[in-house]
This record gives structure tokens, C-alpha cells and sequence, in this order.
């Protein structure tokens, strides 16, 4: 299992003294120094942390970046322009403080079809940012994504355990649905070091997306610790799944 790291509010951070330091990039060349496959960066259509400056050194640089975005004009064109290694679409509001559900792909495939032939004519790998839904799923299949990203938000909030082991039996199950449509499967949003773990030993997971618990934890014992902490993490469950 593959890990990518967001490095959104390294960008965050240095926003906030409207310098260049911290430097996303360098934060780019430190993840996958540490064993990370992709860095993962959400250009934002109102530019709260990621800058389009940012997408295009790191994609030239490091050729391992998995642009987040919406499905908007000027960020499909930018996209087009930078060509990273693969792109997530995802829903965007502009006051919620972080993405707060799935893709509706069902609600219009055509458009999301014409989008992916775009990109796809650019050997670009596509991944739509769903819920853990069949509907969604076959929407995703007939409007031709490769990938797509199961949403673990609600499974990470729940402090019931009742209730997050439902939802993880519906992650489960969507992963192995998807699969059985052909597609690719990676998951992320709201993980971090206590419950990646039953995430992780789910079978069919290519890669896990995870940024703030890393970025955060990386206060504390520096980046390139935090991201092979992780994983650390990873690895456990790789074994446990090879032991079963």
C-alpha cells in the first residue's frame, strides 16, 4: 500500500506570514525522501494555502504530484497546462474548512466524462472523491475515472465504535465493489495514527491519502519522522493482511 502525504498547510503556515518560508516544495522533497509515493496538494479555487506557483514546481520537480481540485474551468485549464502525475476531483465549498463529503458523480457522469477524456488525453491518472456508495461507484466507472478515493471522513469522526465499524464494513465492502468494476481503489480524509491502521489492512487499497495529522504531528517529531511513522503504520497492516 502506497502513501501520500498533503502538504497543504505547510503552505498553511507559511501563508500566515506571507513569506515563502515554510517552502512546500522543500516539504515535497522531504516526504518522499521519507518513503512517501505521492505528495498530494489541493489548489483551492479561493488559494487559502496551495498557489499555483506551488503545483507547477512541485509537478516539474518531483513528477509525483496528485493535484486535488474541483471540477472548475480555470483549474481544469491550469491542470491541463501542468500535467501533474494524477489528479483527484473532489467537491468544494468555499467556507467549509476542509472537504466535507464525497463527489455526486451521479448527478451528471456526461460532464465528469468530458473532463476525464481531457486528462486522460494527457496520460493523466484520474480519481474521483467519493462516498462509500454503489450508486457512486457505477457512476464513477461509466464516466470513466481510473481511480477512485473512498471518503473515511465519517468513519474518522466517530467515536461510537458501533458506529465506525459500520462504517468501515461499508468501506470495505465499497472497496471490493469497486474493484470488481475494474476500477482502482485509495482512500483517505481524516486519517492519522490512530485509526489508519483497520483502513489500511482493508484489501484492494492502492493508497491512502493522509496530510493534516502528519503535517501536525510533525511539530513535534519533524517530517521526515512523521511520514515514516506512518509508514510504520502501513507496514503493520501489509503484515497482518499477509498473515490472515
Amino acid at each position: 500500500m502506497k502513501l501520500g502525504v498533503n502538504i497543504d498547510h505547510i503552505a498553511t503556515l507559511r501563508n500566515a506570514r506571507a513569506g515563502d518560508f515554510p517552502s512546500p516544495l522543500y516539504a515535497a522533497f522531504t516526504v518522499l525522501e521519507a518513503g512517501a509515493f505521492n505528495v498530494t496538494c489541493h489548489l483551492r479555487e479561493d488559494r487559502r494555502h496551495i498557489k499555483e506557483s506551488d503545483i507547477r514546481l512541485i509537478s516539474e520537480q518531483t513528477k509525483r504530484l496528485n493535484l486535488e481540485m474541483a471540477a472548475n474551468d480555470e483549474i481544469i485549464s491550469i491542470a491541463l497546462d501542468v500535467i501533474p502525475r494524477s489528479i483527484t476531483l473532489v467537491p468544494e465549498k468555499r467556507q467549509e474548512l476542509t472537504t466535507e463529503g464525497g463527489l455526486n458523480v451521479a448527478l451528471d457522469i456526461e460532464k465528469y466524462k468530458i473532463i476525464n477524456n481531457k486528462f486522460r488525453s494527457k496520460d493523466i491518472n484520474v480519481s474521483a472523491f467519493i462516498e462509500p456508495e454503489e450508486l457512486q461507484i457505477e457512476a464513477a466507472k461509466k464516466a470513466d475515472f481510473n481511480f477512485i478515493e473512498i471518503h473515511t471522513g465519517k468513519y474518522a469522526q466517530y467515536l461510537d465504535p458501533y458506529k465506525r465499524q459500520e462504517e468501515l464494513a461499508k468501506i470495505k465492502k465499497a472497496a471490493e465493489f469497486a474493484l470488481s468494476a475494474g476500477l482502482s481503489v485509495n482512500a483517505g480524509h481524516g486519517l492519522n495514527y490512530e485509526n489508519t491502521g483497520d483502513i489500511a489492512e482493508i484489501e484492494g487499497i492502492y493508497e491512502l491519502n493522509i496530510g493534516y495529522s502528519i503535517v501536525a504531528h510533525a511539530i513535534f517529531a519533524g517530517l521526515n519522522n512523521a511520514v515514516k511513522e506512518m509508514l510504520e503504520i502501513l507496514k503493520a497492516a501489509e503484515l497482518i493482511k499477509y498473515c490472515r
